[in-house]
C-alpha cells in the first residue's frame, strides 16, 4: 500500500492516475483529511493507510505568500513532512519527499549538483531546505528529490497562466533572464513510480537515502517556455499572443527569484536507472490537454 499525500495538487494527481492504471494498491489524501497544520491529520491518515511507502506531495508552494505567511509555510515544507519522516522511520518505510531547486540562489552558473551547499533567498526556499535537512537528521528510509518549473493540464502553474492570460490579452511579457528546466508533473511521477519500482526489485539500499535531483531534460527562460507553449496552442487554433522578454527587474516580486536554477540529474540516472525525458517533448501532450473543452480555467 502506497500513501500519496497532496493528492489535489499537480504531482499528486499524476500520481494517482497512473497508481489506479497500474492497478496498485493506493491510498491518496488532501486537505481538509490530511494537513501539515493539522498534525493530528497526518497521524490519522498514516495509521489508516498503513502504508508500506509513503511519497509526500504535498507541500506550501505559494512563494511569495510566503514572506508574510511563515507558519504555514514552515508547517507545509519543514515540521510537517518531518513528522510524516518520523512515522516512516517508526514504521521501517522508505519514505520520498519532493523538494525545490529554490534551496539554491541560482548564481553559480551551471547546473547545481546535489552536494553544492544551499542559499535560499526567501521564506519558501528556506522552508523547503528546513524539511530536507531535518528529514535527513532522522534515520527515516529518505529519497529526496528536487524538482523546478513543475506544470501540468491539471491545477495551477505556468503553462496555465500562460493560456489564459494569453486569451485575454494580445501581448504578454514574460521575463526571459531566469534559466530552469521546466518539468511536467506526470514525467515528474514516472520518475518517482520508477523509483518505488527499484526499491521493490532490491529492497532497500543505503545508496538510495538521499537527495537527487529530477527535472525535465534541457532548459529554457520562463520567455522561452512561454513561447514554446504558444507555439504548441497555435497547432490547435489558439490565436498565440505577442510574447515580450523583458528582465527580472522589469517584474518585481517580493521573493528574489534563482536566476539560474538549473539541476544536474546525473546521480539520479546513477543510482535508480531514471531521467526525465527533454521538456520540449512533452509540452505538446500537456498543451492539448490544456486546450481541450473540459479543462477548468
Amino acid at each position: 500500500m502506497i500513501l500519496v499525500t497532496g493528492a489535489s495538487g499537480q504531482l499528486g494527481d499524476a500520481l494517482s492516475r497512473r497508481l489506479a492504471a497500474r492497478g496498485t494498491a493506493f491510498t491518496a489524501v488532501q486537505r481538509p483529511g490530511f494537513d501539515f497544520e493539522k498534525p493530528e491529520t497526518i497521524t490519522a491518515c498514516f495509521e489508516a493507510a498503513k502504508p508500506s511507502l509513503v511519497i509526500n506531495a504535498a507541500a506550501y508552494t505559494a512563494v511569495d505568500k510566503a514572506e508574510t505567511d511563515q507558519e504555514a509555510a514552515k508547517a507545509g515544507n519543514h515540521t510537517g513532512p518531518l513528522a510524516l519522516a518520523k512515522l516512516c522511520e517508526a514504521a521501517d518505510i522508505p519514505f520520498i519527499h519532493v523538494s525545490t531547486d529554490y534551496v539554491f540562489d541560482g548564481d553559480k552558473g551551471e547546473p547545481y549538483l546535489e552536494t553544492d551547499p544551499t542559499n535560499p533567498t526567501g521564506v519558501y526556499g528556506a522552508t523547503k531546505r528546513d524539511g530536507e535537512e531535518s528529514i535527513l537528521a532522522t534515520g527515516a528510509k529518505a529519497v529526496i528529490l528536487r524538482t523546478a518549473w513543475v506544470y501540468s493540464a491539471h491545477g495551477k502553474n505556468f503553462a496555465r497562466t500562460m493560456i489564459n492570460a494569453g486569451r485575454k490579452m494580445p501581448v504578454l511579457r514574460v521575463v526571459a533572464d531566469q534559466r530552469g528546466s521546466p518539468t511536467a508533473a506526470g514525467d515528474l511521477a514516472d520518475a518517482i513510480l520508477a523509483i518505488t519500482d527499484k526499491i521493490s526489485a532490491t529492497g532497500w539500499q543505503p545508496e538510495y537515502r538521499g537527495i537527487f535531483h529530477a527535472t525535465g531534460g534541457g532548459e529554457t527562460t520562463w520567455h522561452g517556455f512561454a513561447t514554446a507553449i504558444f507555439e504548441d496552442a497555435a497547432k490547435h487554433g489558439y490565436t498565440a499572443p505577442e510574447v515580450q522578454p523583458i528582465a527580472t527587474m522589469d517584474w518585481p516580486t517580493p521573493t528574489r527569484r534563482p536566476p539560474d536554477s538549473r539541476l544536474d540529474g546525473h546521480k539520479l540516472a546513477s543510482i535508480f536507472g531514471t531521467s526525465l525525458p527533454p521538456w520540449r517533448e512533452t509540452l505538446p501532450g500537456v498543451v492539448a490537454d490544456l486546450l481541450k473543452p473540459d479543462q477548468k480555467t
